[in-house]
């Protein structure tokens, strides 16, 4: 029989991994429920209803009877944890009660699925107030209005990084209630901006168990390994010590000209290049666990040593990402840390020789956006790896410009929040063939140097940062300068007192 999880009030894999409180979920559920308490538009009896996710073939339309290891759509766990697909949830605005609604399964489930919960085993794993079947949900929801027929808060609205819509909850009967399809994404879109410290303790530990992986693939890695082998390394790793059964994206092995390639590893380059000698790795890689997720990336040469060439990238976008870092907090605009960052790599490729010009001529011309680094410098991170709340209404637009355009929120930072930080140095032939023949910007690329740089890829320095009160806290800490890195590849193990 296989474990209860979660028991006793706790999440945890077991095997010395990190027990996440259910009080995580009774927090953000009061967090919503006030929310909308203080917002004064909420019709009296208004209840939230929430449909979890169910499980899926391979594909959409696939006919199959096997699919991926299911994963909790994001909302639904940020409410109630809860690990199984098919479940609804409901939080009556009126009293805070929460209520889970689970599939009613057929006893034959249990011959291949194994042990089927009681609804009192449901309600003492996920602390709940009360679980019913789901058979049962529609005349449990008229009972909660009193004697009123409860509007049911529905979560409808957009996700402005995939460009997908959430799915509103249905279920046979709810014409028979009062709907309301706007009120409640933008409030709780919102509250997932900013984490509670419960939320900030998974977060750190998914970026802890990522960087201890990260660190192996370093250490392992050799010349003649094909890319998914150093996949399977941080998979294993992340898995096996960290208690990390999904990663929260397609992982990014890029070897060689390979990082030049913004999401390499995708099904039409799936990581299968072999790795040779000297080669820069940019290996992005991210474990979630329990559904919080992670997001680092690490460019370090293969062999160990760093040339002079790969050292004028790697130090100028290491100096972007240590300058925004320092920048960071409370009041600051997200958007200025990007052109911060672009700035930077600016000035160091130009007194590398590399560029030549005016930096604040190219600043003007948008060079980094529209040549080394056409995409955004970071993003907010929590239970999606591009989290929810970058351009709510209210919020700055998105710009147009070029790198702006891809940066995925533009908001003013609070404590509280979750991000990545990650400028870039990219060799993109396309690119680079383009500004070439364009008057505006060729004027600035010292050509015999730039096709010195061709075939090599590119470096991304990728940090997860927490904003605090003051400024900012880092979960990632990996080696990070030239020397900690060939030390590290080297064998020196020092670097491990930051993890102890």
């Amino acid at each position: 029989m296989s474990v209860v999880n979660p028991k006793d009030g706790h999440f945890s894999m077991g095997q010395n991994t990190l027990s996440v409180p259910m009080k995580l979920f009774q927090e953000n559920r009061k967090r919503i429920v006030e929310r909308l308490q203080a917002s004064g538009n909420v019709p009296a009896g208004s209840v939230i209803l929430l449909q979890g996710g169910g499980e899926q073939g391979v594909c959409k339309g696939d006919s199959s009877d096997s699919g991926p290891v299911f994963r909790q759509e994001s909302y639904f766990h940020w409410c109630f944890g809860v690990l199984e697909p098919d479940f609804f949830g409901a939080i009556d605005l009126t009293t805070g009660n929460s209520i889970l609604y689970q599939p009613r399964l057929d006893e034959d489930y249990a011959i291949f699925m194994g042990h089927v919960p009681s609804l009192a085993e449901v309600r003492e794993r996920y602390r709940v107030n009360e679980v019913f079947f789901l058979d049962e949900m529609p005349d449990h929801l008229r009972s909660l209005g009193g004697a009123l027929v409860p509007t049911l808060l529905l979560l409808e609205g957009p996700n402005t990084d995939s460009g997908k819509d959430t799915r509103p909850a249905t279920f046979e009967g709810m014409s028979e209630f009062a709907i309301d399809r706007l009120i409640l994404h933008p409030q709780i879109a919102d509250c997932r901006v900013i984490k509670t410290s419960y939320e900030l303790d998974v977060l750190r530990y998914a970026s802890k168990i990522s960087c201890l992986a990260h660190m192996e693939v370093m250490r392992t890695v050799q010349p003649g390994m094909a890319e998914y082998q150093a996949e399977a390394t941080f998979l294993h790793h992340v898995y096996f010590y960290g208690g990390a059964r999904h990663v929260c994206y397609t992982c990014i092995a890029a070897s060689g000209p390979n990082g030049a390639i913004q999401h390499y590893g995708h099904a039409g380059a799936p990581n299968n290049r072999n790795i040779k000698e000297g080669d820069m790795c940019l290996f992005d890689f991210g474990a979630e666990y329990y559904c919080y997720t992670s997001d680092i990336t690490c460019s370090f040469p293969v062999g160990g040593q760093f040339t002079a060439k790969q050292a004028t990238v790697y130090n100028a976008v290491l100096r972007a990402n240590q300058a925004v870092f320092a920048a960071c907090k409370p009041g600051v605009m997200w958007s200025d840390m990007h052109l911060l960052a672009n700035r930077v790599v600016l000035e160091d490729l130009t007194a590398a020789g590399v560029l030549r010009g005016s930096v604040e001529e190219m600043m003007d011309a948008c060079l980094m956006g529209r040549v080394f680094q056409p995409l955004g410098m970071g993003h907010l991170l929590g239970l999606d790896i591009h989290d929810v709340g970058g351009y709510l209404e209210g919020q700055p637009e998105r710009s147009q410009l070029p790198g702006l355009r891809y940066l995925r929120t533009a908001r003013a930072l609070q404590a509280g929040m979750v991000l990545t930080i990650e400028p870039g140095c990219y060799f993109i032939d396309y690119l680079l063939d383009r500004a070439l023949a364009d008057p505006e910007l060729s004027k600035f690329l010292v050509e015999d140097k730039i096709n010195e740089y061709r075939g090599s890829g590119g470096v991304r320095i990728e940090d997860v940062v927490a904003i605090t009160e003051t400024g900012t806290e880092l979960f990632s800490r990996v080696p990070r300068t030239v020397e900690e890195i060939e030390s590290w590849m080297a064998g020196d193990d020092s670097f491990m007192d930051y993890w102890k």
